[in-house]
């Protein structure tokens, strides 16, 4: 008897699917929920990491010299304590009127930038860069590819620097030709070779190391250029306030004189070198080492401050 055709050959039948026990067991979607969980959440764990690390710096700093810096005489005029706050205010104010530029961040992200500016202080150089990154990759809406614009920025404050920092040695070096021993010339001379070493690269290849467009990079470059103008005024502003009996064209030369330390690679002890270039200039060594150790302590009495109000808010909205 003929069997019925169902329409299927005996070709067909041949390449039938095999039976479901024969085909390699696929992973359950629930297996790979943790894996991704992970990779979503590393910004927030490298962020909570960064904050531990800023809260147990600031502890070694403030318990180590930290007290023992305030326990000097603390100035007694209002201005100096005015210029302090701005200057301490100046460095993530500027970073954020570019980054409000650059990705439209709100004025949340101010409070991410003193977090970056105090990891960069009391953890280690540039932990302040990575902690605002994962910052910025928690936010995906808001920027898609953080990591160029955060790179250029901090590559530009370098180079911004630098440059003001060679223009204060030429600036200040016929001033300061007879204070300084050849020992500080040969030192002073490895600095300058070396703070150009380390910016040309990145100007000569600047078109392979920068990802934004290069009116955009001048506009960046200017304002770390005005933040490390307008800093170095409101110190100078600062020290003549608690020590009115120095000319103010003296402390903005000093200052200049501290920016221009600060950046010199190849000098062992930065601070001990300004102190001792300062003493001889306007001498009142007790009185200004007592100053410059009471303006550090505030710096960090400021970090310890935000810290805590940071940690409050941050308590606050997640119970709210």
């Amino acid at each position: 008897m003929k069997q019925p055709d169902n329409g299927m050959s005996v070709n067909a039948r041949a390449v039938e699917a095999p039976p479901l026990a024969a085909l390699p067991r696929l992973p359950d979607i629930e297996a790979l929920e943790p894996i991704e969980r992970i990779k979503r959440r590393w910004p927030a764990v490298l962020g909570a990491l960064l904050s531990i690390a800023m809260v147990v710096g600031l502890g070694f700093e403030l318990f180590g010299e930290g007290l023992a810096a305030l326990e000097q005489s603390a100035p007694v005029h209002p201005g100096y304590y005015i210029a302090i706050f701005l200057l301490y205010l100046s460095p993530p104010t500027f970073d954020f009127v570019i980054f409000r530029r650059l990705w439209g961040i709100p004025f949340e992200g101010m409070i991410a930038l003193h977090k970056k500016r105090i990891a960069n202080e009391v953890v280690f150089g540039y932990s302040g860069e990575a902690y605002f990154y994962a910052w910025a990759r928690e936010r995906m809406k808001l920027v898609a590819a953080p990591f160029g614009a955060v790179k250029d920025v901090s590559i530009l404050s370098a180079i911004a620097g630098n440059a003001i920092t060679l223009a204060m040695i030429a600036l200040a070096l016929p001033f300061a030709a007879t204070l300084l021993r050849p020992d500080d010339f040969e030192a002073l001379a490895w600095s300058t070779g070396a703070i150009l070493a380390l910016s040309l690269p990145f100007l000569i290849f600047s078109r392979r190391v920068f990802s934004l467009e290069r009116s955009t990079l001048w506009w960046v470059f200017g304002v770390h250029c005005l933040r490390l103008t307008v800093g170095s005024t409101l110190i100078a502003l600062a020290w003549h306030f608690a020590m009115p009996d120095v000319s103010i064209g003296m402390w903005l030369f000093l200052a200049a004189g501290r920016l221009l330390v600060s950046r010199l690679p190849l000098v062992p002890n930065k601070d001990l070198l300004f102190a001792n270039f300062a003493i001889i200039l306007i001498g009142q060594g007790e009185a200004l080492s007592e100053l410059v150790a009471f303006t550090a302590a505030i710096a960090l009495l400021l970090h310890v401050v935000l810290i805590v109000i940071f940690g409050a808010h941050a308590l606050l909205r997640k119970s709210g």
